[in-house]
């Protein structure tokens, strides 16, 4: 079996990211995370968790998020880039 080909990830670009922590995030945060979309997920028996899903303009804007998240003591559960856009 041939090894899988790992794509090029430029974190120059913007990119549509999800991201995924522990606990209840506020939707009033929507705008402090660059108007990014806030989910809570609430399932039986299980803590809930929030997802944020939105357009990041690159690495340095991630990792404010991502920073700003830990401030707020929430733990990140996945960060995932769901797809690549031009930077017009």
């Amino acid at each position: 079996m041939k090894p899988e080909k790992k794509k090029d990830i430029n974190f120059k670009k913007k990119a549509i990211y999800k991201i995924v922590v522990d606990g209840v995030l506020s939707e009033d945060y929507s705008n402090r995370f660059t108007d990014m979309q806030i989910k809570v997920i609430r399932e039986m028996e299980q803590r809930p968790s929030s997802t944020l899903i939105g357009e990041i303009k690159d690495q340095s804007d991630l990792s404010g998020i991502l920073n700003s998240l830990y401030d707020m003591q929430f733990t990140v559960i996945s960060v995932n880039m769901l797809s690549e856009m031009e930077n017009k």
